[in-house]
């Protein structure tokens, strides 16, 4: 669960908006509460759904010390972001005066002193005696994973569990977890309108995570066959397996099962690639091509493939 700390301020909006609060102190708060908490949470300790998917994770500002990582350091961090983490920069959003506001009161509130940030579990929020949930709050915690075993867990941390799905999952529902399961498969989501090109993607392909997986990989050095292959592979193989190989662009995605990722078939042998591309495979969408490429051209687009996306530290 968040931190206990002092009730939400009506002010947190008004304060993005340029309205004053009573004290530096409050201004810097409701500025982190409005533009920061997402990520590093009301009590500046990181443990947020936002926190668990990004990596490296956000700072936990409780667990950093005020000598250990300097007012000038965090000015810029705010400022400009930090490359290569999920901190943007907010020179764009805030003044250099909210800028340094907002960087005070973290070191204040989570890095100084012992001091309250922001309650949610209030009765004013809809939470009258919150401590009527406690079964629940070691799900909420990540104390107890949620996917543990049922015969694991006592008959009140069951109750707790079932708790937690019913009334807490809304807002916690990322958890804890011993195992995250199979990765979300991403789903187009409409037909490919009259015109579609994988080569050159629309307006509306363009607007998506499919398109990127139809840029081919930059190569050098490619021999004659096998510049004659990559020729082949866009203009015919490319529809289904993607430029890049993965068969994850807009049509790969509308196949079942999905055409092979190429990307990740270490091991494929130049004879197994060659004899499916000639007669395709059974219960897919991969056909036989051996009426469309002659035997020569076959050959090449093999030697592309192996090049391009199997052994691919040839490049």
């Amino acid at each position: 669960m968040a931190a206990e700390t002092t009730e939400i301020i009506p002010s947190t909006v008004e304060i993005a908006a340029g309205s004053r609060a009573t004290s530096a102190f409050e201004k810097g708060r409701d500025l982190y509460n409005y533009y920061c908490y997402f990520c590093h949470g009301y009590a500046g300790d990181a443990k947020t759904l936002a926190a668990t998917y990004l990596s490296p994770p956000p700072r936990n500002f409780a667990a950093s010390s005020l000598q250990d990582l300097s007012r000038q350091r965090m000015l810029e961090s705010v400022t400009d972001g930090r490359v290569g983490t999920g901190m943007a920069g907010f020179s764009n959003k805030l003044s250099v005066e909210q800028i340094e506001l907002v960087v005070d009161f973290v070191r204040q509130a989570f890095m100084g002193s012992d001091k309250l940030n922001t309650r949610y579990h209030t009765d004013g929020n809809g939470w009258p005696d919150h401590e009527r949930y406690s079964i629940a709050f070691p799900f909420a915690r990540g104390e107890i994973a949620l996917d543990t075993r049922a015969e694991q867990l006592s008959a009140e941390q069951q109750q707790g569990r079932r708790l937690f799905m019913e009334s807490c999952i809304t807002c916690h529902d990322r958890a804890k977890v011993e195992s995250e399961g199979p990765v979300w498969d991403s789903r187009a989501v409409s037909y490919p309108r009259t015109g579609y090109s994988h080569r050159l993607p629309d307006a509306v392909s363009a607007a998506t995570p499919y398109s990127k997986h139809d840029v081919p990989p930059d190569m050098a050095n490619l021999s004659g066959q096998q510049r004659q292959g990559k020729d082949l592979y866009q203009a015919n193989c490319a529809f289904c397996h993607a430029a890049d190989g993965t068969g994850q662009n807009w049509i790969g995605a509308f196949l079942q099962p999905h055409p092979r990722n190429l990307s990740v078939a270490q091991g494929m042998t130049a004879a197994r690639l060659r004899a499916v591309i000639l007669d395709g495979l059974p219960d897919t969408t991969m056909p036989a091509w051996r009426h469309v490429l002659d035997d020569q051209q076959v050959d090449a687009v093999v030697a592309y493939v192996l090049r391009a996306f199997i052994d691919k530290d040839l490049r």
